[in-house]
């Protein structure tokens, strides 16, 4: 099977959060709108993602629309760290929105949801929401996933529906939080450019 193929699917780039002790949030590409009158749309979110604890609480959360300009540290915070973990937009600029937290700036635009039903799917849960709000904001381009792997150069985390492992030469050194490849000699120095990890998260294809 040829999982590449599955690239050639549409997705978006979202961000995801909720909110119930502390702010969360991560990244995700799978969202569908499902009806056009009394709004319902469905998004996946990996079963391990502390966000996904957070909403089947809460029964409510955002999705905002990113846009190609959005910050690559946006990208890397949300999508290759834990909320569980890490104060994620402590690090953005934000907002509330009936008490959820949305990024300030280099969005298209949000969906305040209600969460209406969880399918489990196996590693991951589908949840079915309602769109109880909506709002417009930026008029730049929406980023689209093929947009974050050809041009911004991203992989797709571990968590992603998309997740893909990459076959890699001998000489290759793998960041062990994003899955970036870097070739050749590792410098000291080095911080991935895709999650910003610093040179002790790369390890040999063998040492994996």
């Amino acid at each position: 099977m040829d999982k590449k193929v599955f690239r050639d699917i549409s997705y978006g780039m979202y961000l995801v959060s909720a909110k119930e002790e502390k702010e969360v949030g991560c990244i995700i590409n799978t969202l569908t709108q499902i009806t056009s009158e009394n709004p319902m749309i469905s998004i996946c979110i990996n079963k391990e993602n502390y966000t996904n604890q957070v909403i089947q609480k809460t029964k409510k959360f955002i999705v905002s629309i990113l846009s190609e300009k959005i910050n690559s540290n946006v990208i890397s915070t949300f999508g290759f760290q834990s909320s569980k973990e890490t104060e994620k937009f402590s690090t953005v600029p934000h907002e509330e929105i009936e008490g959820i937290p949305i990024l300030s700036e280099s969005i298209c635009g949000y969906l305040v949801c209600k969460l209406i039903q969880v399918v489990d799917v196996g590693t991951h849960d589908i949840f079915i929401a309602q769109v109880v709000d909506t709002k417009k904001l930026e008029d730049s381009s929406p980023m689209t996933y093929q947009y974050y792997h050809e041009v911004i150069k991203g992989k797709a985390p571990k968590k992603a529906p998309t997740y893909e492992e990459e076959k890699v030469g001998d000489d290759a050194w793998i960041c062990d939080v994003c899955g970036y490849v870097h070739q050749g000699e590792l410098p000291e120095d080095f911080r991935c450019p895709i999650c910003g990890m610093d040179a002790s998260h790369f390890k040999k294809k063998d040492n994996l």
